[in-house]
């Protein structure tokens, strides 16, 4: 790469040959326009570019480059924002999933968004993240973060847990788990469990019980500079921490879970003129849960 050439990295499920070609498909057209392609090391062979340069994966995979583009689900997303969030560098999600949530941009829309891409014609929104430690009789056991949520769970028998929101005791419960979430966490794991949708722009926190058994167990928002904590009752049995359903970590009877806002957040690309992107969220939740909105009339001008 020379001295003040733009440079991006491409990454993509491997493991769905359509992930695969529009991989190449996007490196192709970068290089045509001038510009320096990274791909990982664990991907090279898949991909078989020539002309890219290949890189170990870690946080100096992104150094120096303008954005990660990411061809997958929001699995191969949230797997790409652990090596994009420390430095900040901004991620561009085409989806080739299910629903896609963090997704930017459709398959169908490839080569128009990376058309914008090269013109620099997007923006970057920054999204919420949580720091996430785990604790037993003080001694930290687990020091993480999360993007969509940090979930408590069950291990094989139901948990026993007490809830806390700000140093304080909440209730609880025995149930199969407890979900804490951000706001673009909240279309994800906490949507499953009954948890309200929160608009990205909302800065709020989300604590939602899974299937627990008390008469008071309603998904609950609170403010992003709360604290919420989950204690495993001693002599319980035993229960898993999972962070965006990638990171998981043993939790023995009388471990605590604290989680909070953290400092680094998540940055995702927003481009212009795409169809389909760049809409109100509203929008999106129509378009990917194909939201039933016929006889809709909207506001009467005169």
């Amino acid at each position: 790469m020379t001295s003040g050439q733009r440079a991006f990295l491409v990454t993509a499920h491997v493991g769905r040959d359509a992930a695969v070609d529009s991989a190449r498909r996007v490196i192709h057209q970068l290089l045509a326009a001038g510009i320096s392609v990274r791909v990982l090391k664990s991907e090279a062979d898949a991909v078989a570019c020539r002309g890219v340069e290949v890189v170990a994966e870690g946080d100096a995979a992104v150094e120096g480059t303008e954005m990660m583009i990411v061809l997958g689900g929001d699995g191969t997303l949230l797997r790409a924002a652990e090596i994009a969030r420390p430095a900040g560098t901004p991620l561009l999600g085409v989806n080739l999933g299910h629903v896609g949530f963090l997704a930017e941009a459709e398959v169908a829309d490839l080569t128009e968004a990376v058309d914008q891409v090269v013109r620099r014609r997007y923006d970057v929104e920054e999204r919420m993240t949580v720091e996430v430690t785990a604790r037993l009789n003080g001694e930290v056991i687990a020091d993480t973060w999360a993007l969509n949520e940090a979930t408590v769970e069950k291990s094989d028998r139901m948990l026993e847990v007490v809830t806390e929101i700000d140093g304080r005791p909440l209730s609880r419960w025995g149930c199969d788990g407890v979900i804490c979430a951000t706001p673009t966490g909240s279309t994800a794991y906490a949507f499953s469990a009954g948890g309200p949708v929160v608009w990205p722009e909302v800065e709020a926190l989300l604590m939602v019980p899974i299937s627990a058994h008390a008469l008071f167990a309603r998904p609950m928002v609170v403010s992003p500079r709360s604290v919420l904590a989950v204690e495993i009752v001693p002599d319980t049995p035993n229960g898993v921490l999972w962070c965006d359903g990638r990171r998981r970590f043993d939790l023995p009877s009388g471990s605590r879970v604290e989680v909070r806002r953290a400092r680094i957040p998540v940055r995702l690309a927003r481009l212009h003129g795409v169809e389909d992107t760049g809409a109100p969220f509203t929008d999106r939740l129509v378009a990917k849960f194909e939201l039933p909105v016929q006889g809709w009339r909207g506001r009467v001008r005169h």
